[in-house]
């Protein structure tokens, strides 16, 4: 048997966990929430823990702190996880949470990690149990939490933002591994070039202590020793790397290749994109988001009903959830692939926001301008405006534009779906102004 071998159950924990510190001063990182004078600190020292929101990127010790708080202040304290925990695994730790007041004048502090994977329903059910007092939350999100977590929640909570660890945590993490780990500090473990571990991490400080375990039993000792080369560290962050990392490169291209599937109306391909993603751990809503975009960057008024379909499958997860969610994800993504597309609105905002850019001084033409006042009727503030209701097919030839670029065109509907129509009905009704020759006037300027 080797040392791995002939540890207790309790040493047979991960690295990353059998370091979680168990004082303020072992803590790595996030010195703005715990350094001395900080406001989680001050909450510890006094033993008064308000309900908080932990917003941070993978491995920067969301639940470590979580854990910290629980074991420093006297409270009970109960953990689960929104990836496996659903409303009566909740309402179990409420009721238990609400006894310990009744009989003991106890709170309990819930710590739920990923806290935006619960649906709406879900994170509604804590909110009766934080507005009395009988629990206190403690949210662990690598999402936003203004999108992610219910306002009435968010507005009982204070939310802390942590930051990315920096190269010294991550070095002070490697010497806490190497020299208070009750494993690996029996080894003589030399590791050249530290820089490249860190690297590998991507600054996941969980990834990194895994990492190098992983590295350490991995590798044969030589002379006594426990050389991790950079050959053995890549090789071993290869064996544990995973095919879809929502929180590296591979998490750009494959949301790439998902949109552009959809551009290139291939709805076979956005399935297989859209699935690897939520095999891979991708939260659904990022997704959605994505597609609510597309529907009006890349469908557009080709097909008006694009956009609706996009933001009711966002509203649907809220209250769905997954996994039956994937249904209406897959539902989403065929229409928004199989539909006609046109991008024509999402080019005319743009040169839009180019003309604003470029003619910060245009004013607006008297005869649209608001006359509430005597003076500015005086001045002629609104004089000749026409109200189009009040002519034929409620429309009237007139200048909306300021006079600099009274005859630029930004929308150009195009000749697919609802837009052929719209095209259609715009050239017949400016057919004796600046839409007149609609397709050959591409700089917006009458012929």
């Amino acid at each position: 048997m080797d040392l791995f071998d002939s540890v207790q159950n309790t040493q047979n924990l991960p690295l990353a966990e059998r370091l979680r510190p168990e004082l303020i001063e072992d803590y790595v990182g996030q010195k703005h929430l715990i350094g001395k004078g900080k406001p989680i600190r001050i909450m510890i020292e006094k033993n008064d823990i308000s309900s908080m929101i932990l917003w941070g990127p993978p491995g920067t010790g969301k639940t470590t702190l979580a854990l910290l708080i629980s074991h420093l202040v006297s409270l009970d304290f109960r953990q689960l996880s929104a990836v496996s925990s659903g409303v009566k695994d909740v309402r179990a730790v409420l009721d238990e949470a609400l006894k310990n007041m009744k009989y003991s004048g106890k709170k309990t502090i819930l710590f739920i990690d990923e806290i935006h994977r619960f649906n709406k329903a879900q994170q509604d059910s804590l909110l009766h149990s934080v507005e009395k007092g009988s629990i206190i939350l403690i949210g662990a999100t690598t999402e936003n939490p203004s999108f992610e977590v219910i306002s009435p929640l968010l507005s009982r909570s204070r939310v802390y933002v942590l930051e990315e660890l920096s190269k010294i945590d991550l070095l002070q993490m490697i010497e806490n591994a190497l020299t208070k780990d009750e494993l690996l500090s029996k080894m003589t473990i030399e590791i050249p070039d530290k820089n490249f571990l860190i690297k590998l991490s991507g600054g996941d400080g969980r990834r990194l202590l895994n990492g190098l375990e992983l590295a350490v039993k991995l590798t044969n000792p030589t002379g006594g020793k426990v050389i991790l080369t950079n050959e053995i560290l890549k090789e071993t962050y290869q064996t544990n790397y995973v095919k879809y990392d929502k929180n590296a490169e591979e998490h750009y291209n494959v949301i790439s290749a998902f949109i552009k599937s959809m551009r290139g109306s291939d709805p076979d391909a956005a399935l297989y994109w859209m699935a690897k993603m939520l095999k891979g751990g991708e939260d659904p809503k990022f997704i959605c988001r994505r597609m609510v975009i597309f529907a009006s960057e890349d469908v557009g008024n080709a097909d008006t009903n694009a956009l609706t379909m996009a933001v009711n499958c966002f509203n649907s997860i809220n209250v769905i959830g997954m996994p039956e969610g994937r249904i209406i994800m897959g539902q989403a993504a065929v229409y928004l692939a199989s539909a006609p597309k046109s991008n024509a609105s999402y080019r005319a905002i743009e040169k839009a926001f180019e003309d604003v850019d470029s003619n910060p001084d245009t004013m607006v033409p008297l005869h649209l301008r608001n006359a509430p006042t005597k003076l500015m009727k005086e001045l002629n503030y609104g004089k000749d405006y026409n109200y189009a209701h009040s002519f034929e097919n409620h429309f009237i030839d007139d200048q909306y534009l300021p006079d600099e670029i009274k005859n630029k065109i930004y929308y150009r509907p195009g000749k697919l779906g609802n837009e052929k129509e719209i095209k259609e009905r715009l050239e017949s009704l400016w057919k004796d102004s600046k839409h007149k020759n609609y397709d050959k006037n591409p700089d917006g300027k009458t012929k």
